[in-house]
């Protein structure tokens, strides 16, 4: 039933998504968000998958590949880690990567790039990665990130697709609009970089309080209402030179 109503939601919300080949002639940072312990290793906490996931462990392989490739480039990197303090809850959602602990830490396949001299860190306390960057003194360090960079295009990828990929992306787009990212031009997300949570109905009716939430149906949503907020999407990302016309 599940995989008859995906296939028809992406029959009547097609994204047909694009490619992307990173040459170095455009200035491209790499955005990552929330790939950490808490939502993506095994049994690390209350919102981490409870088995093995096939789009959480591709999301994995595919961000790392582009993070390697990036600093071995030394192109801008800047990283979102879901980061909460304990006495502020996140509601709807129960207590999740607390700081200070290995929930909140990036997943042992990215540690290396706390290392990294082209990488930016960013703890966040909320889901809207470009809120959560905001300082105390209104300064927000996204923002300087892309301006100290010259940066116009950047590559999200990240996890969950639908709920901090997509604040992130639509609130970036709506900065974008308002001219306070210059010279940022395209907010492109890559569909194989990101994923979502997996809470099937049957699984949702036992938990008080709890929302269904379908894996593959959201993820799919996700990309639809970024592309529909003016992100690019694409499958398929590549390195090399631009062939001359």
């Amino acid at each position: 039933m599940v995989s008859k109503t995906i296939d028809m939601l992406k029959k009547e919300l097609p994204l047909e998504p694009g490619s992307l080949l990173l040459s170095g002639h455009v200035k491209t940072g790499l955005v990552l968000v929330d790939i950490v312990n808490g939502f993506c290793t095994v049994g690390a906490g209350n919102l981490a998958p409870r088995q093995p996931d096939k789009q959480i462990s591709h999301m994995l392989d595919e961000s790392v590949k582009l993070a390697r490739m990036f600093c071995d480039k030394k192109w801008p990197v800047f990283a979102f880690l879901d980061s909460h303090h304990p006495d502020i809850p996140e509601p709807p959602y129960p207590p999740h990567c607390i700081s200070g602990t290995e929930e909140a830490e990036l997943v042992p396949a990215l540690k290396w790039l706390v290392n990294e001299s082209n990488v930016t860190l960013r703890r966040k306390e909320c889901i809207d990665g470009f809120l959560g960057s905001v300082e105390k003194d209104g300064s927000n360090v996204f923002v300087s990130w892309v301006k100290n960079n010259q940066i116009k295009n950047i590559l999200v990828v990240g996890i969950c697709t639908d709920v901090c990929v997509l604040d992130f992306v639509c609130s970036t787009l709506s900065a974008r609009n308002l001219r306070f990212l210059a010279p940022l031009e395209d907010v492109i997300v890559y569909s194989h970089g990101c994923a979502t949570y997996d809470l099937p109905v049957h699984v949702a009716d036992t938990i008080q309080g709890a929302l269904a939430h379908p894996q593959d149906l959201m993820h799919h949503i996700g990309l639809f209402m970024a592309k529909g907020r003016g992100a690019k999407v694409v499958s398929e990302v590549s390195f090399g030179a631009v062939k001359e016309p």
